[in-house]
């Protein structure tokens, strides 16, 4: 990629353009870009920068790509119509249909108003998804904005560094791991870290730098010495060494539990040859002079990834006793491996079958995501199940006849039967792996031979498939399957779930699930009928946690709408200044804290009138009141009673490197600080990381700090947050 400190002008990026592109094209860009240069005339960056700097930076990535002009236009135009008065249509006008496509694709939904970030993400997401049905180049220029914006996100708060570094993380590099362009999927892998953890990340930079020259010596050697022998057997080679990247050496630290001086592969030895017979040269060259170490080869070549990656994979013991990582390609696998899709649009664009329907498969993952996306109603779920399928690792298996079907990691046959066809999938009543009966929720693994046994008999699916399944492609055939012939049965099942989810929270139906209310919960779901709502959360396609919530916010602003007086503020015993906290204006009355974000002295308080439990206090940013607070309906200024010391509730939780220990180290440290723990809960997910949740008494917000701070030095903590359920 190009290289950021480099002063970027629209001559600099014509003149990079003429290396593949025509001169009516390049004219076009120009033209492209003076339009947008005139639309964000006085917009400036945060970095005091004009705004035309960035759509210019994009356009350089997407040069750096080799992508045609009408991407390189849509790069440039790409902020024109989100945050100028410049229309759709003046777009299209002025450069066509398919420039201004690409636009609308990229371009957010940000004049609709949503209930929550998360939500308004899940839509921005969803919309470039339908966008990128049409043309994949949407999502390449959307991956080359945000890279852009992580290279200048210094300039952003603390507060939108993180949320910007780890919405990257979890979505954008794995996006760009997809389609193969790992030029931008490591460095927005790095740039997430250096926010996310700061002190690892500097830490990993530091220790390489001292490292680098010892092992750039050792690499050279080891070059000179592949360059000698291939030349001796006529393999024209380019043998290069390479340094691994600064994440990947992290989550090698994480997962495997190592220090930094136990990784010896910080460096990796690439040799590029002609043809693919070369490759398997090479590969034998490498193997006669270094014993490979077991099971540490791979052949991309023969079952390239889902993202078009091809090349051989070797470790072996280099010349001092070390793991040595080698990887082998052809000049054109290298072309794909660095640039993915992107290195392949100018054969999408000569008009070849054959590299069309090749075009086509290596776009499936996207029709999937496509296809199921439309049966998550709820944008958490959608959130929650794409970065599943976006992190996942893979196997490849095997039907009957050869053919290699590539999975999830952890996909279980019923996944391959609906890889293979919906009518597998709904039919199918047992498995074989390797010729023998398995249970239907064997764990594949790669190289198994799997073999689907059907009937026309079959029940069809069963609802315990979807707690066993992993591919979002089987979870929406078997919904979509429940959803077709069980009508009546979800219809009655969704209704008791939701009655049942009422109860749960201490209400009755008629309080909650009246015409008023249910007329807007359908709105707000986008259904027609009630038995519709029902049918959906009886087949899974909508929570009845998410229905209920929505009824319950219903219930509570309704109840808040009648004036004040109405309001009978229960008295109690508990006088305000025993709690801490005085009403102006009222005295005596019952008083007690939420428990829902566990105010402290030192945060903004308001006091929210309940029906027979008095005043409940809450944070004035709480979210749960902050309708309430909106509109100024059965609040009560409250204050902090300074004449005494208190002790109040805190919930704070760490995150961290899983590590023997490190739950010790923990209490030890909040014990130094003369803190009381009066709960404490811990668990590793999946990728190691230790969730350490701890309820705490302390005296005010400089209190919490300090245990905060303290915590925050433990060795591997990567973060401390205090908690709001």
């Amino acid at each position: 990629m190009a290289v950021e400190t480099e002063e970027k002008t629209i001559d600099g990026l014509c003149q990079k353009l003429q290396s593949y592109m025509s001169p009516e094209d390049i004219a076009a860009v120009r033209r492209a870009y003076e339009f947008a240069a005139k639309a964000h005339q006085g917009q400036m960056r945060l970095s005091g920068e004009p705004y035309i700097s960035h759509p210019l930076a994009v356009a350089y990535i997407l040069a750096d790509l080799r992508l045609d002009a009408a991407a390189i236009m849509a790069g440039l135009l790409h902020d024109v119509v989100e945050d100028t008065s410049v229309s759709d249509s003046a777009i299209v006008q002025a450069f066509g249909a398919e420039v201004a496509t690409l636009v609308d694709g990229v371009t957010k939904l940000k004049r609709i108003k949503f209930d929550s970030r998360e939500e308004q993400q899940a839509e921005n997401l969803r919309k470039m998804f339908m966008a990128m049905a049409r043309d994949i180049r949407v999502l390449i220029i959307k991956l080359a904005d945000r890279l852009h914006n992580m290279r200048t996100l210094k300039y952003q708060s603390p507060e939108t560094q993180v949320r910007k570094a780890r919405e990257t993380l979890e979505i954008f590099a794995p996006l760009a791991h997809r389609l193969g362009i790992n030029t931008i999927k490591w460095e927005l892998e790095d740039l997430s870290l250096r926010y996310l953890n700061p002190q690892q990340y500097y830490r990993i930079v530091n220790l390489m730098a001292r490292k680098r020259q010892e092992r750039e010596q050792y690499i050279e050697g080891v070059i000179a010495v592949l360059r000698e022998k291939l030349a001796e057997l006529n393999l024209k080679a380019d043998v290069s060494g390479r340094a691994k990247h600064i994440y990947s050496i992290y989550r090698k630290m994480v997962t495997q539990h190592k220090e930094f001086n136990e990784i010896y592969d910080l460096f990796a030895i690439r040799i590029i040859v002609e043809s693919i017979k070369d490759c398997y040269g090479a590969l034998g060259v490498v193997h006669t002079m270094w014993k490979p170490m077991p099971g540490r080869f791979k052949d991309y070549i023969a079952m390239p990834k889902a993202n078009m990656y091809q090349s051989l994979h070797t470790t072996v013991i280099g010349p001092n006793g070390e793991p040595l990582e080698i990887q082998i390609r052809t000049w054109e696998m290298h072309q794909t491996a660095e640039y993915g899709i992107a290195a392949h649009w100018v054969y999408k664009e000569s008009g070849s079958k054959r590299v069309e329907d090749d075009f086509a498969k290596k776009l499936a993952w996207f029709r999937e995501v496509l296809e199921w996306q439309q049966d998550f109603r709820d944008a958490q779920e959608f959130m929650e199940t794409l970065k599943i399928d976006l992190f996942s690792d893979q196997v490849f298996v095997f039907t009957p006849k050869g053919d290699v079907i590539e999975l999830p990691a952890g996909s279980v046959p019923i996944d391959f039967a609906y890889r293979i066809h919906t009518d597998i999938g709904n039919h199918c009543i047992g498995a074989k792996v390797n010729g023998k009966m398995v249970p239907l929720d064997y764990r594949l693994r790669t190289g198994d031979i799997v073999e689907i046994i059907t009937s026309k008999h079959s029940y069809g699916p069963s609802w315990d498939w979807l707690k066993i399944v992993q591919t979002s492609q089987a979870k929406s055939k078997i919904r979509q399957w429940f959803k077709r012939e069980k009508r009546e049965e979800n219809v009655a099942r969704g209704k008791e779930l939701i009655e049942r989810e009422i109860a749960r929270q201490k209400f009755e139906p008629k309080q909650l699930m009246t015409a008023q209310a249910m007329a807007e919960v359908l709105q707000k779901f986008n259904f027609a009928r009630e038995e519709d709502l029902f049918a959906a959360v009886g087949y899974g396609g909508l929570g009845p946690s998410q229905v209920v919530t929505r009824l319950i916010e219903i219930f509570r602003r309704n109840q808040g709408e009648k004036p004040p007086e109405t309001v009978t503020i229960q008295k109690g015993t508990a006088k305000p200044a025993e709690m801490g906290v005085r009403v102006r204006g009222v005295d005596n009355i019952l008083i007690r804290f939420a428990r829902c974000c566990h105010p402290v002295p030192g945060d903004e308080i308001v006091g929210f009138v309940t029906r027979g439990r008095g005043v409940s206090v809450h944070r004035r940013d709480c979210p749960n009141v902050a309708a309430m607070v909106e509109s100024g309906a059965r609040t009560l200024e409250v204050e902090w009673a300074t004449d005494k010391d208190w002790s109040y509730n805190a919930e704070i939780e760490v995150t961290a490197m899983d590590r023997h220990g490190l739950v010790n180290e923990v209490l030890n440290a909040v014990a130094e600080t003369k803190t009381d723990i009066t709960a404490v809960s811990a668990r590793a997910d999946a990728k190691k990381i230790a969730h350490i949740h701890m309820s705490i008494r302390i005296r005010n917000l400089d209190h919490l700090r300090t245990v905060v701070e303290r915590l925050k030095r433990i060795k591997d903590i990567y973060s401390v947050r205090r908690m709001i359920q």
